[in-house]
C-alpha cells in the first residue's frame, strides 16, 4: 500500500493501493459492514425519522433465481438513500416458508407425504435416499421435516442476499410459520371473525384435485387446452328432442337444470316446463338467465353442480338443485347424487364411479351412442381452462364448507371504499394502479382463506360436538387472544380436556391451515412485531415502502390492503413500488415453472456484486428488462473506473490549505462543479420518486463526462508544483467532486464505494451524508458550466485529429484554431491554459464567426 500524507487544518492520511481491485471486496466489506452495525436499525429515532420497508420474503422452497436480484437490488438502492439522507432506515427481511412450493418440496426432497391420521413418531428419520413410493408419516413429523430444510434454504439465502450488498438489518428477520407469524396472523383472522368480516360457509369451490385443497379467485389462471364440443339430446315436455352442446358430458348424471336467455324466442315456450336428460331420464327444469348466450352452441345449455363458475351464479340466482358427482380425488363419488332414483339411472351411474373425468367423459358417450342420444361427431376446440397457478390439472368445483374475508366482491359499499383507498396510495409507477382497480372491479365472490394443507397457520377455531358427536358450526369456540398461538389439531380450546377430543358432547378443533396470502397480507404487522412489540410498532407501521412485482397486486397487495383497512381504518404503507419481470433471450418470463431462470450465484462471482447490481438499478419501476450479461460488463467497467479515477485524485494530493469550496477559482473548476450540482439536484428528485434509474443515469452520465474530458483536462495543473498558479483550484475540485460521486454511486455499487471511501476516510460511505449542493458553497455562485462543455468539445477534436493521423495522443500539436461566436470564444480563452496543455498545443487561435457552431481546425 502506498500511504501519502496529507497536512490540513486536523492532520488526515490516504491510503491507495498500488493496485486496486475488485476482486474480494464482498467478502471484505459484508464482514466489516455486520461487525460494525452499518445497517442496524436505530429505534430511538422518532417515528418521523424512520423509514420502513415491508420487505418481499422470498418463498423458501429451493434456490433463489436472477429475477430475485434484479427486484431486491432495486429495493436496497432506495433503503441507502434514505439511510444516508439521514433517516433510521427499517429494513428487514422475511422468509414466506408456509404452503403448497415448502409441502411440495419436502414431499420430493425427503420422500415423504403426510398422513394426519399417523400418530406422531419422534424418532422418525426420513430415508437417506427418497425411493419411488412416498413415506407417510404424521403431520407433526411432517412439519418438523418441513422446518428441517426451510432453515437450511434460508441459511443459503441469507449468504447470497449478504454477497449481493443487501442491507438489510439482520436482526430484524422472521419466517411466515414461526410462532410469533402464527399468533399475528391468529390474531388477525379472529378479529375479522368477531368483527364480522370472516364467516364459515358451506358453498360451491374451486377445488384442486392434486393438492386436494380450495383456491381462491386470486390464485386462478386460465390455460388454452383441447376440447370438444358433444352434441347431446335432451327431451323436451312434448317428446321433442333438445340439442345442448357440452364440452364436459360426463357431468349429465349432475345436471340440475336447462338455461337459456331470457329472450331467445325459440325457447320461451319451454320456460318453467321440465326436460329430461339422456340416459339417466331425470327430469329438470327449463329455466331464464340473462348470462345465457344465445350465440354459444345452440343457446340453451346444461346447468351442472358443478361444470365451471358460471354453473355456481346460475345455481345460487336460480335456486335450483345440488347434484354433485366428484369428490375431493377428483373421481366419481361412489353414490349417486340425488335425483338419480330410477335403476336404470343408478345402473348407468355405476359405470362411472371411481372413474376420472376423463375416463367417465369416455364412458358416457360410449352410452349416449348406445342410445341414439348423441348427434354427430365431437366438434374439437381449443379453450381456456382454469388451473391453480401452481397445479397440473383443470380444477374442479366441489361443495365444501370453507372460511371466508369479506372483500368487496359481493358488496359494492366496499368495494368502492377499497378502490378509494386504492386511489390514495402512490404507485410507482403511476399506471400500475389501473392493475390493481381492475382486479377489486372485477371481484366476483369473497375471499377464500382456509385451505386443506398440512404446513401452514393453523385456523384458530374448536367447534362443540352435539350428543351425536357432530359438529356444532354456528357455535365456534374461540381462544383469547393471550393464548395464541395455538393448533387445535393438538390442542383443546378453553374448558375441555384433551380426552373429550372427538367424543359427544366434546370437541373438534377445524382441521384446516389459513392460506398462505392470510399470513402474508400481514407482513407489515409481522416484520413491526404488533401486538408483542408495540414501542416498534408504533415507530414503523404505517410503513413507507412496499416493493414487489406487478402480477401479485391482485394478490398480496391487495390483501394486505384489505387487512390494513379492516384493522386500523386506512393504508398499511405510503407507496408501492412495482417492479418488472426479467426476460429471457426469447423475451419470455423468467420463472421456475417454465425452466428458464438463471441462479445468481455464479454471475455474482464472475462479474462481481456490483455489477450485477448495476444491471438491475438501471431498469426503470415496472419495466420488464432483458437478462443482460453486456450491461453487467458496462456495470464491472464502470466499477473499475471508478477505482481508478479515485487513485489519480488521491494520488495527486490536497491542496495546501485544505478541501473547501473556496479553494476553486477556476473557472473550468467551477464550471465542472456547477454540472455536479445540477447532476446532485437531479439525482436527488428521481430518488424521492423511487427511479433510482434515473438517479443512477443522472451519476453515470457526469462520472463519465469528468474522467473523460475534465480529468484529461485539468490534469498536467492538477499535477504541477504547488507554486504554479490554478493547483490548488484543481485539486480542491477533484475531491470535492470525487467525495461527491462516491456517495451518488454508493446507493449502486456499494462494495467499490465502500473500498474507495476508506482509501481516505473513517467510517463508512453509507453512513456518510447524500451529497447536496450546499456542500459546494461558493464553488458554484455565478459559475459558467458551459466553460467546461466548450473545453470538452475543443478537446475531443484534437484526440480526433490525432486519432485520424494515427499519432499518439502525447504527440505535439502546432495549432488549434477556434472558430466560434464571441461568447463561445470568451470560454476557451478562460480554459486555454488546460486546452494547451492536454492538446499538447503550441497555441490556440481564436477565430470570431458568426456561426453559432464551434469549429476546430488541428494542426499537427
Amino acid at each position: 500500500m502506498d500511504t501519502i500524507w496529507l497536512m490540513t487544518d486536523a492532520p488526515s492520511r490516504i491510503t491507495v493501493p498500488e493496485k486496486p481491485t475488485l476482486n474480494g471486496l464482498e467478502d471484505r466489506w459484508a464482514e466489516v459492514w455486520d461487525q460494525a452495525g452499518v445497517y442496524a436499525f436505530d429505534r430511538s429515532k422518532a417515528r418521523e425519522q424512520v423509514f420502513a420497508i415491508d420487505t418481499p420474503p422470498p418463498t423458501v422452497s429451493g434456490s433463489l433465481h436472477v429475477g430475485h436480484v434484479f427486484s431486491y437490488t432495486q429495493t436496497d438502492t432506495v433503503a441507502r438513500f434514505e439511510r444516508m439522507r439521514g433517516r433510521a432506515v427499517f429494513y428487514p427481511m422475511g422468509w414466506d416458508d408456509n404452503g403448497l412450493p415448502t409441502e411440495r418440496r419436502v414431499q420430493n426432497f425427503y420422500g415423504v407425504r403426510c398422513d394426519p391420521s399417523l400418530p406422531y413418531d419422534p424418532s422418525f428419520e426420513p430415508p437417506a435416499e427418497p425411493g419411488k413410493q412416498q413415506v407417510p408419516v404424521s403431520r407433526r413429523n411432517f412439519i418438523e421435516l418441513c422446518e428441517r430444510l426451510t432453515a437450511s434454504d434460508e441459511q443459503a439465502f441469507e449468504a447470497m442476499w449478504r454477497r449481493l450488498g443487501l442491507s438489510v438489518d439482520w436482526s430484524y428477520t422472521y419466517q411466515t410459520i414461526d410462532a410469533n407469524a402464527r399468533a399475528i396472523s391468529q390474531r388477525a383472522f379472529l378479529r375479522n371473525l368477531n368483527r364480522g368480516e370472516a364467516y364459515l360457509a358451506e358453498a360451491p369451490t374451486l377445488w384442486d384435485v392434486t393438492f386436494r385443497t380450495a383456491v381462491a379467485q386470486a390464485e386462478l389462471e386460465d390455460r388454452e387446452r383441447p376440447g370438444a364440443y358433444y352434441q347431446l339430446v335432451f327431451r323436451g315436455p312434448d317428446g321433442q328432442g333438445l340439442q345442448i352442446a357440452t364440452t364436459r358430458p360426463e357431468l349429465l348424471p349432475a345436471c340440475v337444470a336447462l338455461v337459456a336467455h331470457p329472450d331467445d324466442e325459440r325457447y320461451q315456450p319451454l320456460f318453467g316446463k321440465n326436460a329430461t336428460t339422456p340416459v339417466f331420464g331425470v327430469e329438470v327444469p327449463v329455466v331464464a338467465h340473462r348470462l345465457a348466450n344465445p350465440e354459444k352452441g345452440t343457446g340453451i345449455a346444461m346447468v351442472c353442480t358443478f361444470g365451471d363458475v358460471t354453473d355456481v351464479t346460475w345455481w345460487r340466482e336460480l335456486q335450483l338443485a345440488t347434484r354433485p358427482v366428484i369428490g375431493w380425488d377428483g373421481r366419481f363419488l361412489p353414490e349417486p347424487p340425488p335425483g338419480l332414483d330410477s335403476e336404470a339411472a343408478r345402473a348407468a351411474y355405476s359405470e362411472l364411479v371411481g372413474a376420472t373425468p376423463v375416463t367417465a367423459r369416455e364412458r358416457l358417450v360410449a352410452m349416449l351412442r348406445e342410445s341414439g342420444e348423441t348427434l354427430g361427431e365431437p366438434q374439437p376446440i381449443t379453450h381456456p381452462v382454469k388451473f391453480f397457478e401452481k397445479g397440473e390439472k383443470p380444477l374442479e368445483i366441489v361443495t365444501t364448507r370453507q372460511w371466508y374475508i369479506r372483500n368487496g366482491g359481493r358488496d359494492e359499499k366496499l368495494r368502492s371504499e377499497l378502490l378509494d383507498r386504492g386511489a390514495e396510495l402512490r404507485w410507482v409507477p403511476p399506471h400500475m394502479q389501473v392493475r390493481y382497480d381492475n382486479w377489486v372491479s372485477g371481484l366476483n365472490g369473497d375471499w377464500l382463506v382456509s385451505r386443506q394443507r398440512f404446513f401452514g397457520v393453523p385456523v384458530p377455531v374448536w367447534y362443540p360436538l352435539d350428543e351425536a358427536g357432530n359438529p356444532v358450526y354456528d357455535q365456534p369456540l374461540l381462544p383469547s387472544e393471550e393464548r395464541l398461538p395455538v393448533d387445535p389439531s393438538t390442542d383443546p380450546p378453553a374448558g375441555y380436556t384433551a380426552e373429550q377430543r372427538g367424543e359427544p358432547g366434546g370437541f373438534a378443533g377445524d382441521p384446516d391451515v389459513l392460506d398462505t396470502w392470510a399470513t402474508s397480507s400481514l407482513t407489515p404487522q409481522i416484520a413491526g412485531r404488533w401486538g408483542y412489540d408495540d414501542d416498534l410498532f408504533d415507530r414503523v407501521f404505517p410503513m413507507h415502502l412496499r416493493p414487489q412485482a406487478h402480477e401479485i397486486i391482485r394478490t398480496w397487495l391487495f390483501s394486505t390492503l384489505l387487512r390494513s383497512h379492516y384493522e386500523y381504518g386506512g393504508l398499511p404503507w405510503q407507496s408501492a413500488a412495482i417492479s418488472g419481470w426479467i426476460l429471457d433471450p426469447d423475451r419470455k418470463k423468467m420463472s421456475k415453472s417454465k425452466g428458464n431462470v438463471v441462479t445468481p450465484n455464479d454471475l455474482l462471482v464472475e462479474y462481481g456484486s456490483d455489477a450485477v447490481r448495476y444491471w438491475a438499478a438501471s431498469a426503470r419501476p415496472g419495466t420488464d428488462t432483458a437478462y443482460d450479461v453486456g450491461q453487467m460488463k458496462v456495470g464491472r467497467k464502470l466499477a473499475v473506473k471508478i477505482l481508478n479515477a479515485s487513485k489519480f485524485v488521491l494520488g495527486i494530493g490536497e491542496p495546501d490549505g485544505g478541501v473547501t469550496p473556496d479553494a476553486v477559482t477556476e473557472p473550468i473548476d467551477r464550471a465542472m462543479l456547477a454540472e455536479l450540482d445540477t447532476t446532485i439536484k437531479a439525482a436527488t428528485v428521481w430518488f424521492e420518486a423511487y427511479d433510482y434509474a434515473r438517479a443512477l443515469e443522472q451519476a453515470e452520465t457526469f462520472f463519465w463526462n469528468f474522467c473523460d474530458n475534465y480529468l484529461e483536462l485539468v490534469k498536467d495543473r492538477a499535477y504541477g508544483e504547488t507554486s504554479m498558479p490554478g493547483i490548488a483550484s484543481a485539486r480542491a475540485a477533484l475531491h470535492i467532486a470525487l467525495s461527491a460521486l462516491v456517495r451518488l454511486f454508493a446507493p449502486f455499487l456499494p462494495f467499490v464505494t465502500e473500498e474507495v471511501w476508506s482509501w481516505w476516510h473513517e467510517g463508512s460511505v453509507h453512513r456518510a451524508a447524500w451529497p447536496v449542493p450546499d456542500e459546494l458553497g461558493t464553488a458554484v455562485e455565478g459559475a459558467d458550466r458551459e466553460v467546461l462543455a466548450v473545453a470538452s468539445d475543443v478537446i475531443a477534436a484534437v484526440r480526433k485529429a490525432k486519432s485520424e493521423a494515427k499519432v499518439s495522443m502525447r504527440s505535439e500539436v502546432t495549432s488549434v484554431q477556434v472558430a466560434g461566436a464571441p461568447d463561445v470564444l470568451a470560454r476557451v480563452a478562460l480554459a486555454e491554459a488546460d486546452l494547451r496543455a492536454a492538446g499538447r498545443a503550441t497555441k490556440i487561435e481564436q477565430l470570431a464567426s458568426a456561426q453559432e457552431e464551434l469549429k476546430v481546425t488541428v494542426s499537427l
